[in-house]
């Protein structure tokens, strides 16, 4: 793990300064990177993506614990510091790519390593990173709903994100991202980290979140595509009543709604946003 001078000299030596556009902020707290890697309990039989690698320092501790660890680095000079500062590591990928190919879909190039990864590592497949802001909803959606999906993710993130991880039905911050979490696994907030454990220090406060997947929650879920269709229709009208907001439905979501609403003793005057995890499995559910 390196110290906030040894990140700063090595950018130095590359000629580089933070990139402000790509969110750059690197944690320099080693007992919070610590925290990370004993939240995560990485084995050696575990293959690891870590997004945003930056300059190796939280990737030169996970090469020492997991079977296999997958380095993303958008950034070409960060890459090439990572690179030569692990290049020893036999069990390093560093690859020099964006994360997602688009908003819906992790890049192809990523999940063909992962997947040739886990055929030869039988144990978990995890996200550890200190996520750069810009994707870190969108990564943890897609390794949610797949086609590759994280057995458990430990990661930093804005704490506007992390509220909304974690947030619960009614408040202002539960959304689509609270319920595929909730419907899938276990969510667990781990610290509210301060500015100034990072470097650049950003504005705003970030928080460590863990997140399990749980595959008996997972199982009630058998059309995960339709699952989503479901919880898009209604949360993308989340001011709405839930009436209201049945009406808009298209296609296969063109259900007997007020049946639906009458069987599960869903009040269709409420807003999508008061609906819990269990009431949005079983609209998707409903025959």
């Amino acid at each position: 793990m390196q110290t906030k001078r040894q990140i700063q000299q090595l950018l130095a030596s590359a000629g580089i300064r933070p990139n402000k556009r790509l969110g750059q902020h690197f944690l320099i707290d080693k007992n919070l990177m610590h925290l990370l890697l004993d939240s995560a309990d990485i084995r050696s039989d575990d293959v690891v993506l870590e997004v945003g690698c930056g300059t190796g320092s939280l990737t030169e501790a996970l090469v020492q614990k997991a079977g296999r660890v997958i380095a993303i680095e958008l950034d070409r000079n960060l890459a090439d510091i990572t690179s030569k500062q692990l290049s020893t590591a036999t069990n390093l990928q560093l690859i020099n790519t964006d994360i997602l190919e688009n908003k819906n879909l992790i890049s192809p190039v990523v999940t063909d390593a992962i997947e040739s990864a886990r055929k030869e590592y039988r144990g978990r497949f995890l996200l550890v990173s200190n996520l750069p802001y810009n994707v870190a909803s969108p990564v943890i959606m897609n390794l949610i709903t797949g086609p590759v999906k994280a057995d458990g993710m430990y990661v930093t993130v804005q704490k506007e994100v992390a509220d909304r991880m974690t947030a619960t039905p009614g408040g202002r911050d539960y959304g689509i991202l609270s319920i595929f979490l909730h419907a899938t696994g276990d969510v667990k907030l781990i610290r509210v980290l301060k500015p100034t454990v990072f470097w650049p220090q950003p504005k705003v406060d970030s928080a460590m979140v863990s997140f399990c997947h749980n595959r008996e929650k997972s199982a009630r879920i058998p059309d995960m595509k339709l699952f989503s269709r479901i919880v898009n229709l209604f949360m993308s009208h989340r001011r709405k009543t839930i009436l209201t907001s049945s009406k808009l439905a298209r296609d296969e979501l063109l259900k007997n709604w007020p049946q639906i609403f009458k069987k599960y003793s869903i009040e269709t005057k409420k807003r999508p946003e008061q609906l819990s995890v269990e009431d949005y499995i079983n609209l998707t559910n409903a025959p």
